[in-house]
């Protein structure tokens, strides 16, 4: 059969409109002759994704996103396109995130390897959206901003304050101050010059003293040891004893017990003890004046002279 040149014509045109609708769909992203399972997700924030977008599961490609339509409400119906063959559970969660600096936002498939009842054309996921490097990233410098903010400010009233402090005459007054401080600098290192050569020349003079020092340490320490090997305890001990007995008989003087507690408080015997004295100073008295009357030696008889009381009798009684 011949085709005539009108029918030509027309075959023509169909696989030209054809071929241009194919086109259209392929570099959109779609496939006319594509046998891949359709699913859908709705996210309140895309954060960036764009059509074409990879579709992973665990880091491999599975399928790309179809489109990305705004709904009534203001949420996004996003339509991905899945290509494998590995079955995809409906309770698994698909997330955005960010694959890195340049290379956008895509989606991952957090599969749900539990659930059996597995995805078709039609089904919806559960939406997740990650942050991605620079959302956190700013989400993480917003609190600094602030403080750096804050600071800045304090920084802008505290030179605002030296300003206003710091006027002629105590820019003046701070010169002056500097102008000592260097002074004295300068006149401490005068100082600390004579030092050292007062060092140097009594150096000798110097280790002789430490030595000396040294020995003193030496006998300390030797003193110590001798001190440490005393019985010190059991003398400590012995005069707590010592100075107990003593108390006691301290206490007992007081109480008027013993022979000198009787002789401190009672008053007959301490009188008693003193008229005793004064007799015996009254006799040793008529002794010394009268010792004929005591000691009385005659070798040819004579008679012994009669008694005379003492003229000085001390005794008052």
């Amino acid at each position: 059969m011949k085709l005539t040149k009108e029918i030509k014509t027309a075959i023509l045109v169909i696989v030209s409109i054809f071929l241009f609708i194919w086109g259209y769909n392929f570099l959109k992203g779609k496939d006319l002759f594509d046998s891949s399972t359709r699913v859908y997700v709705v996210y309140d924030n895309v954060a960036g994704l764009v059509n074409s977008a990879p579709v992973t599961l665990n880091g491999l490609a599975i399928g790309k996103v179809n489109s990305i339509n705004i709904q009534p409400d203001g949420k996004l119906l996003v339509e991905m396109q899945i290509t494998t063959d590995f079955p995809i559970a409906k309770s698994s969660v698909a997330e955005i995130y960010d694959s890195g600096l340049v290379g956008g936002r895509q989606i991952a498939i957090k599969p749900n390897f539990q659930d059996k009842d597995y995805i078709k054309t039609g089904d919806y996921l559960k939406a997740s959206s990650k942050l991605g490097l620079t959302d956190a990233l700013a989400q993480q410098l917003e609190p600094l901003q602030y403080k750096v903010q804050k600071l800045l400010d304090n920084a802008d009233v505290l030179f605002t304050n030296v300003n206003e402090i710091l006027d002629e005459k105590t820019k003046q007054n701070l010169k002056n101050s500097i102008a000592e401080l260097n002074k004295t600098l300068s006149e401490f290192s005068v100082a600390s010059k004579n030092i050292n050569e007062m060092i140097a020349d009594n150096k000798s003079k110097i280790n002789s003293t430490m030595t000396n020092f040294d020995k003193t340490a030496a006998n300390f320490s030797k003193m110590s040891d001798s001190l440490a090997k005393a019985n010190l305890g059991q003398t400590v001990k012995n005069l707590e004893k010592t100075l107990a007995n003593v108390d006691k008989i301290m206490t007992d003087i007081e109480q008027g017990k013993g022979t000198m507690g009787k002789l401190m408080k009672d008053d007959a015997m301490y009188n008693n003890f003193t008229n005793t004295s004064k007799e015996l100073e009254l006799l040793l008295q008529d002794v010394r004046l009268n010792p004929t009357r005591y000691v009385n030696v005659s070798v040819f008889g004579k008679k012994n002279k009669p008694y005379v009381a003492p003229v000085n009798d001390t005794i008052k009684k």
